[in-house]
């Protein structure tokens, strides 16, 4: 489950830095975007940045407790046209 928003981006690799990604993901099983944001994170984000991720999940944790609807729940509710027809039981 992400704990934050995704941002889509484009990278060019060489083939070799693409065969060494795939390789990678083959013999992890992790996908290649997993691996790439993997590296982002060891070599470029710092403890201030997963600080402030702890942070808003404190904040956030258990706002839902006072709601008799789980999630799953309220974002079935939520959709419609083609999605409702498709998730309806």
């Amino acid at each position: 489950m992400y704990t934050y928003i995704m941002e889509r981006t484009q990278i060019y690799l060489t083939r070799r830095e693409a065969a060494a990604l795939e390789r990678a993901a083959r013999e992890t099983g992790r996908t290649r975007s997993q691996l790439i944001r993997e590296a982002i994170g060891a070599r470029y984000l710092t403890s201030q940045d997963e600080d402030e991720t702890a942070a808003v999940l404190a904040e956030t944790s258990g706002l839902w407790v006072d709601r008799e609807e789980t999630g799953e729940q309220y974002v079935e509710r939520l959709r419609s046209g083609r999605l409702a027809t498709l998730h309806e039981d």
